[in-house]
């Protein structure tokens, strides 16, 4: 009716399509959290309370160096003259990585420096990592940039354009304008190899050496190498040997106790409270496996308060530390082998699969049983199969990655020779990773079969 007003119109109840009312779209996004809550959202809430102290690198406190008394003893009385202005011997730290070497030297130093400071003695450290500096030319330029920053001016030379004779004598003139003594500690220096005959690392450690006893610098120079290898001196040529002549200090791995002092003394890092007691034995476990590595133990131990604050977890429990180990293992091994060609991928998934799925009493893989899974998986993946020789070959060369290692086995009086492989870590995460591979991914649905081939292979190579 005219003028009735009811709330309603007619086309509210037309059968017209086009007449229809159509609801407001939904905005799906409505929800959603901005960056900025997400950022602020639990930022008050973690397992860590002082997070450096579980960073690799981090210069800790004397208190808290532990396990490495005869060391420590060892560098403080070396370089003591420096404390009278008096020059220190040259140094060789030597030992497995993450054994305590750059933690030594550098916690040393640091107490030198500021004792010097209150005897008005200005006592340079210059501290170069060798391992990802490719020349001598670079080596040097580095060494002037970090004697640059440390005294605050401009390096003064460029990086290229001039000869490593001019950086030198830059590096010099900043040391004796600014420096009453100077320590040079070259961690890693065995990988400083250069593009020449003789090596990087020999020349380095002639000029550096020399450079005090000729006057070249004024004040006292010492040189502090740093090396995993045992026997670098054997490639130092004679001249070098004899400028350089260090005092030789060795370190060994840490055991499993030693370990789990170290992680106690870095306990403080969580909250109280926020670590299970089964947290630090086992990263202390991890770390004795991984050949005693002090900074790997340390490293998983902040990963796994990482994963437990991304899981907005009160506490680190066992799960957190091995499920942080899981993913260390794969990371290291992805950088290895996701350049690896098809083939070789098939074989070391088969050598891998065999090392995961059987039950033998021995740690290795026979090659015999590697290649019979080997050929199995080729068939099932319709790829080229290679002989068993090509296949030996694929997995030997593994062995530079650090993967595999590989020994020639005795079967007994007339039974034969063959290779036998071994992982230096658990291979489980190997296949994980291998499985990730589009060309590889048909062998994650025949887990079942693939297990069952590899243990029948295994039995029937035992009793043969």
């Amino acid at each position: 009716m005219p003028g009735n007003d009811t709330g309603t119109s007619d086309s509210a109840h037309s059968d017209d399509p086009d007449d229809t009312a159509v609801d407001p779209p939904v905005d799906d996004n409505s929800n959603q959290k901005t960056i900025r809550e997400l950022l602020e959202e639990d930022s008050g809430k973690s397992v860590f309370v002082n997070r450096n102290l579980v960073e690799p690198d981090t210069i800790i406190d004397e208190e808290r160096i532990v396990g490495r008394d005869d060391q420590l003893q060892a560098v403080v009385a070396y370089l003591k003259p420096a404390l009278r202005d008096e020059r220190p011997p040259n140094m060789l730290l030597y030992g497995p990585s993450g054994t305590g070497k750059s933690l030594i030297v550098n916690a040393v130093c640091g107490q030198i420096v500021e004792l010097c400071e209150s005897q008005d003695i200005n006592f340079g450290v210059v501290s170069l990592n060798c391992q990802p500096i490719t020349t001598l030319d670079r080596a040097v330029y580095k060494l002037v940039e970090t004697v640059a920053k440390d005294v605050g001016v401009d390096a003064g030379v460029p990086a290229t354009g001039v000869s490593t004779e001019q950086k030198y004598e830059r590096l010099y003139d900043l040391i004796n304008t600014y420096y009453d003594s100077v320590i040079f500690i070259l961690d890693e220096i065995d990988l400083l190899v250069g593009r020449e005959d003789e090596p990087a690392y020999s020349k380095l450690l002639y000029q550096l050496s020399r450079a005090g006893k000729t006057d070249t610098i004024h004040g006292t120079v010492s040189v502090a190498a740093l090396t995993n290898d045992p026997k670098f001196m054997e490639n130092v040529d004679g001249r070098s040997e004899s400028s350089f002549n260090p005092e030789d200090i060795p370190f060994s791995d840490y055991d499993a106790n030693q370990l789990r002092e170290i992680l106690e003394h870095r306990r403080d890092a969580f909250r109280n409270g926020a670590l299970s007691d089964d947290v630090i034995p086992l990263v202390a476990a991890f770390a004795a496996q991984s050949h005693g590595d002090a900074r790997k133990g340390i490293d998983l131990f902040r990963k796994a308060g990482d994963l437990a604050d991304r899981q907005n977890d009160d506490i680190v429990t066992e799960s957190h530390v091995r499920d942080s180990q899981d993913e260390v293992d794969k990371d290291r091994m992805l950088t290895q082998i996701e350049g690896l060609s098809t083939q070789k991928k098939i074989s070391l998934y088969a050598t891998a699969a065999v090392a995961v799925h059987t039950t033998h009493t021995t740690a290795s893989v026979p090659s015999p049983v590697g290649y019979q899974v080997y050929k199995w998986i080729t068939e099932l993946l319709d790829a080229d199969q290679m002989t068993r020789e090509t296949y030996i070959k694929y997995v030997k060369e593994l062995n530079t990655y650090g993967i595999v290692d590989a020994e020639r086995k005795s079967r007994g009086r007339g039974q034969g020779m063959h290779m036998e492989f071994s992982f230096s870590d658990n291979p489980r995460p190997i296949l994980d990773l291998l499985a990730e591979d589009s060309r590889l991914t048909a062998i994650a649905d025949e887990t079942e079969h693939l297990k069952t081939i590899a243990q029948a292979r295994m039995q029937k190579f035992q009793s043969s």
